[in-house]
């Protein structure tokens, strides 16, 4: 038979990684694999078990949790020679990962799924030394997702983030901004940077709506200082995929950037503390081959 590795983060999901453990391993037996099961204890441990998969060159490897489990998998597999082919299991908040591939954010329905084994190539962004799946962001709108309570996102998922970042509006700390790219650079005052891969940012797919998860490009979009006012006046458009379109907002549609500033900033990375600026990202053109559902297979 075939060698696959299920990693599973029993803590996602208010805890229900172990509910669907056992339909995810007899599908993958189903599938024709030869399947161990490896359960995350802490941070990095999802990377690891993934990397490791990756050394011994298994066939196959499905990742069950939320984008934090995702990431950390792909973490694993990106920079590895033999990449397997993977499937994802999303049981987290957000799962914005998912919701760009359109695979079901119903666990058992994900699973389910994976039995069909149609696949496509996606891309993988790198951020310096590591990897990112959906986003990465600058500025205090984006720090304030790492002081977003947990109780507060599974309450309200998406809209979390939203309450956060008005919060921090009130203080409103524009910063200084280079972004070097292959069309030139561009430099000024900016509230915040967003660098998405997909369409699904935060929980909203209308954010980046022409990003593809294949398209090789990274979608920046730079929302210049304005007045509180103006800015609340920018969130309609973020639910009517229009944002990109406002005289506030500087849209780049490139492979790589290098992202400066004279301040000191830290890199938001999938919803994750990341690196401090300086930093220079990329798209890694469809570098993993992911389960899919039949109309996303390509």
């Amino acid at each position: 038979m075939k060698q696959a590795m299920l990693i599973v983060n029993p803590s996602s999901g208010k805890e229900k990684g172990a509910e669907y453990t056992e339909f995810a391993l007899e599908t993958m037996k189903k599938m024709g694999y030869e399947t161990e099961l490896r359960e995350t204890e802490g941070e990095g441990d999802a990377r690891d078990f993934a990397r490791e998969a990756c050394e011994r060159r298994l066939d196959f490897i499905a990742a069950m949790g939320g984008d934090g489990t995702i990431n950390e998998a792909i973490n694993g597999i990106a920079e590895q020679e033999h990449r397997p082919l993977f499937g994802l299991i999303p049981l987290g908040t957000v799962n914005d990962f998912a919701r760009a591939l359109n695979i079901p954010l119903d666990p058992e329905a994900a699973i389910s799924l994976m039995e069909q084994q149609h696949s496509r190539w996606t891309d993988v962004g790198k951020i310096n030394d590591r990897y990112f799946i959906n986003i990465v962001a600058v500025g205090a709108l984006a720090e304030a997702s790492f002081s977003t309570p947990v109780e507060q996102k599974t309450k309200l998922g998406p809209l979390a983030y939203i309450v956060e970042g008005v919060k921090k509006m009130k203080e409103k700390q524009p910063f200084e901004l280079r972004v070097k790219h292959e069309e030139g650079v561009w430099e000024g005052e900016a509230l915040l940077m967003l660098i998405a891969l997909t369409n699904s940012v935060g929980g909203f797919e209308t954010i980046a709506p022409e990003a593809k998860v294949n398209d090789g490009k990274l979608h920046v979009m730079i929302i210049k200082d304005m007045a509180l006012p103006q800015f609340l006046l920018l969130l309609p458009k973020v639910l009517t995929g229009d944002l990109a379109e406002s005289e506030q907002v500087v849209y780049l549609k490139v492979p790589e950037i290098e992202v400066s500033s004279t301040y000191e900033m830290i890199a938001n990375v999938d919803g994750d503390e990341g690196d401090k600026l300086p930093v220079k990202v990329g798209n890694l053109k469809r570098h993993i081959e992911i389960l899919v559902p039949k109309e996303e297979q390509k």
